[in-house]
């Protein structure tokens, strides 16, 4: 696609800020943790919670509310990336000048804490008849292994490289829990083919904020800017409702199955950049075979290559493309059903500013996030960088 005028080049990163992340945070609310995360997010980047005129996420009307911010521009959004786009497109329209972008997750498990609430949803035709998550994902990933030829012990090369980030991580709720070999992946039980134990992500709680302000006020920052070079999203249909098709094609022949490249396509014109530009992948991980699907709906290698790509050590440390450093949803955090999505901004920001606590990619000047995934039938995508577009 031709480039189009980078449309946030008037808005930094200013600021990012997770809170303890663990598999239980007893006497925690998600009010309490967001609040938390927007004062440690203003803390980052030396800008006063008083100058906040704008929040968008979760808890807004009550952030705005307990801190004293009002009058101020509020949007409410359980999305990560689109949440954080809401926020730059807001002060690049002059809506705001300082924004606070937030969620969290807590009190997620039932009572005996074996499984969390999203595993039981209300639609009549989902839970009867098993469709949930891991199953709506593996249907994606059988279909690209018979299509292609995938691996298990491709999907286990991803798993045991993220959970082996979230090993090295003192952030990581399962940090110190590793190494793990791809044998480890496939040992573990089975939970839907392909997919064993150790390919899934895992549930927990915590929150996490991102501070986003007017390019102006660089000078005045705590810490280095982070920038908004692009961002976009694609969508299929409602997400864990409907069991997903590789084949479900609509607008241009975008497969369901490679859902996210159109968004890329529209990233990577918004920015001048293309995969080759890209120094780490902050890619979003509920499942081993997403990383996979990633990297060929992106264009960083060709259909069907996926495989054979993560096998060669590309997304590894060291590797040319480094993959969700921080552990991800498998082994650093997966705190509800946003705050987890907008930890991929947070990681990627930290990559660029060069101040990641483990797994630092060195002389990293552009990350690639993403949130989603095929069986959601949804993608979002977004570069960062350490320059201003």
């Amino acid at each position: 696609m031709p480039r189009t005028p980078p449309p946030y080049r008037d808005v930094v990163i200013a600021g990012v800020y997770n809170t303890e992340q663990a598999r239980r945070l007893p006497g925690r609310t998600v009010g309490d943790l967001c609040t938390e995360a927007v004062l440690g997010a203003c803390a980052d980047a030396g800008v006063a919670p008083a100058e906040i005129d704008g929040v968008v996420g979760m808890q807004v009307g009550e952030l705005i509310y307990e801190l004293g911010l009002g009058p101020a521009m509020r949007l409410n959004s359980s999305l990560g990336i689109p949440a954080v786009l809401h926020a730059a497109q807001a002060i690049a329209a002059g809506q705001a000048s300082v924004v606070a972008v937030t969620a969290a997750g807590a009190e997620l498990l039932s009572t005996d804490g074996s499984a969390a609430v999203w595993t039981r949803p209300p639609n009549e035709l989902t839970a009867p008849y098993g469709l949930f998550t891991a199953a709506e994902m593996a249907l994606m990933a059988r279909r690209h292994m018979l299509d292609f030829g995938t691996t298990p012990e491709q999907l286990a090369t991803v798993a045991a490289t993220i959970r082996n980030n979230g090993h090295a991580n003192p952030a990581a709720v399962y940090y110190d829990r590793g190494p793990f070999t791809t044998a480890d992946i496939r040992a573990s039980r089975l939970v839907a083919d392909p997919f064993h134990l150790l390919d899934c992500a895992t549930t927990s709680e915590g929150g996490t904020a991102l501070l986003l302000a007017h390019a102006d006020r660089v000078a005045d920052l705590a810490a280095a800017p982070a920038y908004i070079h692009g961002g976009a999203s694609d969508a299929h249909g409602p997400a864990y409702t409907q069991a997903p098709s590789f084949d479900r094609t609509h607008r241009d022949g975008y497969p369901a199955g490679y859902v996210g490249r159109r968004a890329a396509e529209i990233c990577f014109g918004q920015s001048g950049l293309g995969p080759d530009d890209v120094d780490v992948c902050e890619f979003y991980d509920p499942f081993s075979f997403e990383i996979i699907r990633q990297f060929e709906a992106y264009g960083f290698c060709p259909d069907g290559e996926g495989g054979p790509f993560v096998e060669s050590g590309a997304i590894g440390p060291g590797g040319r493309y480094p993959v969700t450093t921080d552990g991800g949803t498998m082994s650093f955090s997966h705190a509800g059903i946003s705050a987890q999505m907008l930890q991929r901004v947070v990681r990627g920001v930290e990559q660029v500013r060069g101040t990641c606590p483990s797994m630092q990619v060195d002389g990293a000047e552009i990350a690639m996030c993403s949130n989603g995934g095929s069986g959601a039938l949804f993608t979002d995508v977004m570069l960062v960088g350490s320059e201003r577009p």
